[in-house]
């Protein structure tokens, strides 16, 4: 019989409508239970942990990530997976940020919530539990979980959790991984690419982290920004790190004081990291004389990775101490799933 945990930290999916006030309240487990009794039919066994109080996931910040981490850690060898219960608003950020302080995972963590309260008649709540549930518990041929990764399962279908972003604050298909394909489809059946599954190598050891450095700022570039604006924004104290927002495949205005403020972070020892507005797509650093100059001001490429995962991925590497030549390198590195380097593309193509 699987063991699965449930951690219900808040968020929609948890709220009922309080009939006095019209307002929607965060309930506890057991109204949680009454609401999907369809968890009874599950032949697994289900436990479930709360976060006291429940938070909303706009309030969602890196401590209460470590507070996920060191949950999962105590029960890691009790529960074959985990099924995590949050808000939509931030859910993509949780997802980035539990890829890497879950070093050499071995069990399924689903990320899952809901646009409508589960108390509600049309939630699409308790779908999302339910399947998620069952995705924590799947195992294949050899006994081996199906997906031991970091997911967000929403509107049926199954993601990375650090290639995910969120693009609908009305539709149901709230979630969408843009560089890389859904890992499992729910329909009928749950289908599950394979391939595209990450698994530790068979002798990792997992290791939870939970040190994470929010010394980073991001940096949107727009037509007419401004330099006084620019200057404020690049002398915060203590910064460690800029996400620089560019246009297309990784320009930037080709501006002398922009240029002149990149290589003064350089200087600085601030790490400087490149990604695209657009949904789709990646950074392509030196195809375009507009990005060329973004090199030779020492910017690090972000290749395909979502603003999610760059701003976590960040701050668990500078969490750790790490120098700003091993941080250079491992931004170019696949730890977790989250970038696809050139070589990797044609991987991918193939199969």
């Amino acid at each position: 019989m699987p063991s699965i945990l449930i951690i219900y930290t808040g968020g929609t999916i948890g709220m009922i409508e309080n009939p006095e006030t019209g307002a929607l309240e965060n309930f506890d487990l057991e109204q949680f239970r009454r609401q999907v009794p369809e968890l009874k039919r599950f032949n697994y066994n289900i436990d479930a942990l709360a976060f006291g109080p429940p938070i909303d996931s706009s309030d969602m910040e890196p401590s209460y990530w470590v507070k996920m981490v060191r949950l999962i850690a105590d029960n890691y060898h009790q529960y074959d997976g985990f099924v995590l219960l949050h808000g939509t608003d931030t859910m993509a950020y949780t997802a980035s940020a539990l890829s890497f302080m879950l070093e050499n995972l071995s069990k399924p963590v689903i990320i899952t919530g809901s646009q409508l309260p589960i108390g509600q008649l049309r939630t699409d709540g308790k779908e999302n539990l339910l399947s998620s549930i069952e995705i924590a518990a799947a195992k294949d041929a050899n006994g081996r979980p199906m997906v031991p990764e970091v997911c967000i399962y929403f509107d049926n279908q199954l993601l990375r959790g650090n290639r995910t972003t969120k693009i609908n604050s009305e539709g149901f298909n709230a979630f969408r991984s843009h560089n890389l394909p859904a890992l499992a489809q729910a329909g009928i059946h749950i289908f599950y690419e394979t391939h595209l599954i990450r698994r530790p190598a068979p002798e990792a050891k997992f290791k939870p982290h939970f040190l994470m450095d929010d010394n980073v700022v991001i940096l949107t570039l727009f037509p007419g920004i401004r330099k006084e604006v620019v200057d404020i924004i690049l002398h915060i104290k203590g910064l460690k790190a800029v996400i620089l927002k560019t246009y297309g495949s990784g320009n930037a205005p080709q501006a002398s004081w922009l240029y002149e403020r990149l290589e003064e972070l350089h200087r600085r020892g601030v790490i400087v990291v490149n990604i695209t507005q657009c949904s789709k797509g990646r950074v392509e650093m030196g195809r375009y004389e507009t990005s060329l100059q973004l090199l030779d001001a020492g910017v690090i490429n972000g290749h395909d990775c979502t603003l999610e995962c760059v701003v976590t991925k960040l701050m668990f590497l500078l969490g750790h101490g790490y120098s700003r030549e091993h941080i250079t390198k491992l931004m170019s590195t696949n730890i977790a799933g989250e970038v696809t380097i050139p070589e990797e593309d044609e991987t991918l193509s193939a199969s």
